[in-house]
């Protein structure tokens, strides 16, 4: 089946959600014959789908190939237009590195780049981000935001409340944020964010959001220096998740904010990472390059940067350090 009638095809099934959809439609909808209909039908079956077909009532798709792909994630996407550009790989070095290259020739805002697994996946600090098969979310996103440089950390911790709402919304248990961009579950990591920016002196033209979350790993499947700081969401709550439904909430949830902030400004995502913040109102102590500092976490500024104060009454301002809670 030709990819754009693949495409025209899921989206119409998924927009129809659990309705049916006669043949004379997916004709029309995909621009065949009566006949070329069922040879598509066909194919989806072929590649794993169930597909129901009643007389007089039409098709429905009722179970989905057991791994993941982009026809997959495309089918489980919910009114969002990010995610209309799919790069769907079994395994990479790195998303962030094929957006990177995508942003670089013009790739549009909302494409993302998804990966089952990554051999070199990286966090904060250049650390490595364990990304094995067929347990995580590893993807990057493509935005282009109309900002000023010094703005752009402020979309890092947008990603995190749209992380946060996301999983939230999967597990009824809402994590922790830990400044800037780490998400906790028992006081365990699930969630990390990597924002990386193209730009010139005084201009972005893109900012490339990697994401990675542990979703359905096991304890052990993890390595034995991560299982006492790493957990996933399957281990806290005993279930295990369709990876899909986790990337289609935290598009959805992102898209929504960033039309927010765009409009309205960082305040109302400074307010959600804040009430998220495991931080806040606690004493914590943050190592940066150059010393380590002991105090209460007051919250973040305008510009996403963490306020400590000190034994002393010192307020700090912390750009980029670890914390330690």
């Amino acid at each position: 089946m030709q990819s754009h009638i693949r495409k025209q095809l899921l989206d119409a099934f998924a927009n129809a959600g659990d309705d049916f959809i006669s043949g004379q439609s997916i004709a029309e909808i995909t621009g065949s014959s009566r006949t070329a209909v069922w040879k598509h039908i066909e194919a989806l079956r072929k590649d794993g789908y169930t597909v129901e077909a009643i007389r007089r009532k039409g098709y429905r798709i009722t179970g989905f190939p057991g791994k993941m792909s982009a026809d997959s994630i495309r089918m489980a996407l919910n009114g969002t237009t990010f995610g209309e550009h799919i790069y769907y790989f079994d395994s990479v070095d790195s998303t962030q590195k094929i957006a990177n290259e995508l942003a670089s020739n013009g790739a549009t805002e909302g494409t993302i780049v998804v990966a089952d697994q990554q051999t070199g996946g990286r966090g904060r600090l250049a650390r490595k981000w364990f990304s094995p098969e067929n347990t995580g979310v590893w993807m990057s996103l493509i935005i282009k935001p109309n900002i000023p440089i010094y703005q752009a950390p402020q979309l890092t911790l947008l990603t995190a409340v749209a992380a946060a709402k996301a999983i939230e919304e999967q597990i009824s248990i809402a994590p922790y944020i830990k400044w800037p961009n780490d998400l906790l579950l028992n006081n365990k990591k699930i969630t990390g964010i990597l924002t990386e920016m193209q730009a010139e002196a005084d201009s972005i033209h893109s900012i490339i959001i990697g994401i990675g979350i542990n979703v359905n790993q096991k304890q052990t499947d993890f390595p034995e220096e991560l299982q006492e700081i790493a957990s996933s969401l399957q281990i806290e709550t005993g279930q295990i998740f369709a990876r899909e439904a986790i990337i289609s909430s935290f598009l959805r949830h992102f898209e929504n904010l960033y039309m927010v902030y765009q409009k309205e400004g960082f305040a109302v995502v400074k307010e959600l990472w804040e009430s998220y913040a495991i931080s806040v109102g606690r004493t914590i102590t943050a190592t940066t390059i150059n010393e380590k500092i002991v105090g209460v976490a007051l919250g973040i500024t305008d510009q996403g940067v963490l306020l400590i104060k000190d034994e002393q009454g010192q307020i700090h301002n912390i750009y980029s350090a670890d914390i330690e809670i």
